[in-house]
């Protein structure tokens, strides 16, 4: 009986996690994504795009051939760009930001950018993840643990 129960539990989960992150077509992306990936990923293409209620918040995820990953808000604002460990555009990143990694850390890349519900955090090509307030105030800087 314990291990029906089990199976029924797994199965939902599965059939729960499915729904939650349904693959779209990019033209189903909110127009500001679309620009976004349009203006700074011009160099690669979309592998695939999904809906994602992450953490139960609906946006969405898009996975491009270069295997960098973007996660938008669900008005298509950019809240995660990971580069894979690989440098990423950094035109949309806040000034203050590029300009503070560019003095601390001169021979670095950013690889990865999340805004937070409190912060914002970006990690560097040498595993160092620097943490900012959402306006872009340096708050702390740590090596990346893996």
């Amino acid at each position: 009986m314990k291990t029906k129960i089990f199976t029924v539990a797994l199965l939902l989960g599965f059939v729960i996690s499915t729904n939650a992150q349904k693959k779209i077509e990019v033209t189903e992306l909110p127009k500001p994504a679309q620009e976004f990936l349009k203006k700074h990923f011009s160099h690669t293409s979309v592998e695939k795009a999904k809906k994602d209620a992450e953490h139960g918040e609906k946006g969405f995820e898009v996975k491009l051939k270069d295997g960098t990953e973007v996660e938008f808000w669900k008005d298509g604002s950019y809240r995660e760009v990971d580069g894979d460990e690989k440098p990423i555009p950094t035109e949309f990143i806040p000034k203050n930001i590029k300009e503070y990694v560019a003095k601390h850390y001169p021979n670095e890349k950013i690889t990865h950018i999340d805004y937070g519900h409190k912060d914002l955090d970006v990690d560097l090509t040498n595993k160092i993840d620097l943490e900012f307030t959402k306006e872009g105030k340096f708050i702390k800087g740590d090596k990346v643990k893996k």
